[in-house]
Order: C-alpha cells, then sequence, then structure tokens
C-alpha cells in the first residue's frame, strides 16, 4: 500500500504559509500502514490538479487532497473532482443544516454562498467535519481512493482521525496490511559525520531497516523505520536496533520522539526533587526561555540572570571586577563566577552559564567569534568548558543553550562530560 498527498494553495507555494498538513499526515498515514511515496503542492489551477489527480489513480492506493473546498471563486477542489469523475453537484440537507447551525451558534448571519458548502458530488461518500463548514469527498474508483480535506489544519486533523484512519482500517487494510514502526533518537553534543563513525557498520545495526541521519544546529535526529509483517516482530526489531545505537552512542542521546532537551532535564530534576538557575550573557535569555515552556517548571526553575554588559555581572551576580579585567567576560573565570554568584543568589542546588561572542562582530585571534564558555555549579564543584560554534550569530546562541543544557543533563545523570 501507498500513498499520496496533494497540496492546494498559492499561499503555500509563495511562502505565506507553511504546509503543516503535510507533515501530519504524512506521519499518520506511515503508522497506519499506508506510508507517502509522493507529496506535491500546487496552485489553485484546473490543469495541474487533473495532471495529479491521474496520476493518482494510476499509482497510488490512496490520495489525500487538502485545501480548495471554501465557498469563494479560487476554491476549485471540488468542481474539478466533479468533472473528473464525470459527477454532479446535490444538495446534502444534513451539511447544509450542519452550516447554518455553525453560523447560527457565532450568531452570524450566514452568506448565502456557504450554501454551496452543503453541494456535494452524488456519487462520492462525505467526510463529515465537526468543527467547519466544507465536508470533506471520498471517490472510489477500481480499488484507488481519493479523498479531498479542507486546508484548514484543526479541521482535517479531526476528521483524519475520526474518519478517515477507521475508513481505511476497515476497507483497505483487512488483509495483507504490513506493520510500519518508527522512532526517532534525539542527540546532541555531536555532528552527523562523527555520530556516523561511532555506529560504525550501519547494515550490521539495522538490519533490513533504515536509519535516517537529520541534522540541525541543535543536535541530530536519527529516525528507524522499521517494517514487517507481523507488529510484535516488527516491534521487536525496532527495540534490538535501538539497544545497539544506545550501545555505541547512549551518551549523545537526550531523548526520543517529540521529547526535548529541557523536558527531560524537568522530570530529572523533580524526581531529584532539585532546582535549578541560570545565569546568560551570549545566550540572551534563550535558556531560560526553553525552561519555562514546560508546563510545571516552576517546581524546580527558580530563575535566571540576563547580564549581557559586565556592569550587571558584578552587580547582580558578584562576578569579581579583577577577574573581567584579568581575564575578560569571555573566560573560564568568569563564567564560572556567573554560575556560583546565581546560585547564590537564588538558593538553587544547581545552576549553569554562558558567556562568549556571538558575532558577527566582536572576535579577535585569542576570542574568535562562536568561542563560548558554559559554566556550572553546584554544592560541590564549579567549572567551566569552551566550545566553538561557528561564526553564525544566531547558531551560536542555539548551540550554545542546548550544550549547557546538555552539560546539566550529564551532570545530573553522572554521565561523561566528554563531547568527542
Amino acid at each position: 500500500m501507498k500513498s499520496k498527498l496533494i497540496s492546494i494553495g498559492d499561499e503555500i507555494l509563495i511562502g505565506q504559509i507553511v504546509n503543516t498538513n503535510a507533515s501530519y499526515l504524512g506521519e499518520r498515514l506511515y503508522s497506519a500502514g499506508v506510508p507517502v511515496e509522493k507529496i506535491v503542492v500546487i496552485g489553485d489551477e484546473e490543469s495541474m490538479l487533473i495532471s495529479e489527480l491521474e496520476d493518482a489513480l494510476n499509482n497510488y492506493d490512496v490520495t489525500i487532497i487538502t485545501g480548495g473546498l471554501g465557498p469563494t471563486h479560487d476554491d476549485i477542489t471540488k468542481p474539478v473532482l466533479v468533472r473528473f469523475f464525470n459527477d454532479e453537484l446535490v444538495k446534502d440537507e444534513k451539511v447544509l443544516e450542519h452550516v447554518k447551525k455553525i453560523f447560527s451558534d457565532r450568531k452570524i448571519e450566514m452568506p448565502e454562498i456557504n450554501v454551496e458548502q452543503a453541494m456535494v458530488p452524488k456519487n462520492s461518500k462525505v467526510i463529515w467535519n465537526e468543527l467547519g463548514t466544507a465536508p470533506g469527498i471520498l471517490f472510489e474508483r477500481n480499488g484507488r481512493i481519493i479523498m479531498s480535506l479542507p486546508g484548514v489544519p484543526y479541521e482535517m486533523k479531526a476528521m483524519m482521525e475520526n474518519f478517515i484512519l477507521p475508513y481505511l482500517e476497515s476497507n483497505l487494510l483487512k488483509e495483507n496490511k504490513i506493520f510500519l514502526k518508527q522512532k526517532t533518537l534525539l542527540t546532541t553534543g555531536l555532528g552527523e559525520s562523527s555520530l556516523f563513525e561511532k555506529i560504525g557498520d550501519i547494515k550490521s545495526v539495522i538490519g533490513e531497516a533504515k536509519l535516517a541521519f537529520l541534522p540541525s544546529a541543535e543536535g541530530v535526529r536519527l529516525r528507524i523505520n522499521v517494517k514487517g509483517e507481523r507488529e510484535t516482530e516488527t516491534q521487536k526489531q525496532l527495540n534490538e536496533i535501538e539497544i545497539k545505537l544506545r550501545e555505541k552512542i547512549g551518551k549523545f542521546i537526550y531523548g526520543v520522539n517529540e521529547d526535548s532537551l529541557e523536558k527531560v532535564i524537568g522530570k530529572i530534576l523533580r524526581d531529584m526533587k532539585k532546582t535549578l538557575s541560570v545565569a546568560e550573557s551570549c545566550t540572551g535569555g534563550m535558556i531560560s526561555q526553553k525552561l519555562v515552556s514546560i508546563p510545571g517548571s516552576s517546581d524546580y526553575y527558580l530563575g535566571g540572570v540576563c547580564s549581557y554588559s559586565n556592569k550587571e555581572k558584578i552587580n547582580i551576580l558578584g562576578v569579581k571586577e579583577e577577574t573581567l579585567k584579568k581575564y575578560g567576560a569571555v573566560s573560564e573565570a568568569t563564567a564560572i563566577e556567573m554560575a556560583e554568584g546565581v546560585r547564590k543568589l537564588t538558593k538553587s542546588d544547581y545552576s549553569i552559564s554562558t558567556t562568549g561572542i556571538a558575532g558577527p562582530d566582536g572576535g579577535f585571534p585569542e576570542k574568535p567569534v562562536g568561542l563560548v564558555w558554559i559554566g556550572y555549579s553546584d554544592s560541590e564543584i564549579s567549572f567551566a568548558i569552551d566550545f566553538s560554534f561557528g561564526s553564525n550569530r544566531e547558531i551560536n546562541i542555539r548551540r550554545a543553550s542546548m550544550r549547557a543544557l546538555e552539560i546539566l543533563r550529564r551532570k545530573l545523570l553522572k554521565t561523561d562530560l566528554n563531547f568527542k
């Protein structure tokens, strides 16, 4: 079984909106056992849609179209589907009552144009849209299924979960179902090529499965994809691959799937009943922002100081003036005193700090752009480690924030701090 996605809308092509629908549908269809093999984005143009529909009927078991189901002149999907399948529109009274109720509930007079949304192809199945006015449409031809859904993400997702996935399970996947399992291991602290070298012979680790390296400024995601005819055996194979990868690069893995480093750290601190504070210079509050994005972070995160100037490092964090004169703001000594200062100020159990040259200016041979010192302090030890993150300001800030949190995670778990 294989599927295709067609996203319609000039607004996607010109970059006005991001096509989040495709990523969601890709994940859900893969989990259902109908992986997406092709994704296309087309404008509001009839000839392009007809061409993609012909390709869909010839090559794919399931095709999902998103967008173009509204009542205005540029919403082409429904009229094109009617012509393509040589069908005709009929009024669906149930849909019409639903559309009227939506406007009535909002105390808005319904424009006459919205009656058009109750007109559906006579030989199609209606996909009920509980959250909006545009119903979905489903056609079946020679064992192929083509569905059209609204482009509004929350409407589309509800229809996918409530109708489409159960429909596929009942009508298309009863027999010969292939089980597709995937898991993503989240790493930070080591680049793509270095991780590849540490894993070694990929074939001996994954066998016939697939392993994708997905790098970003903050780390590398390793996505494992496994296919099998029996669910338990497929899951077992996935688990075995994960174990092998953890044996080789385990200290760089901080989470799985939708985890974030700040979420993982929050759980550790909460379980330990310990507290944290942060002193930031070059990261400008990004670490604090990450930490407080997690619900319930007030259980363990006491606060942070964004001390960008030397004056604030001295006045708030207690960094010694002679330290700054002798070593400079971007130095091991300053990073340590920042971490110690914020820990004493907030009376937290742990603290981390950042000070560096984010760029693009301000560097010199001894201290180039991208140099960042990250400090750590607890009741027993204080230290700082230097890193070189490159010349891009935004990337430097993101990498420094992640590395500071990763140092903290490893200290909390008593893990090796070597990033090689």
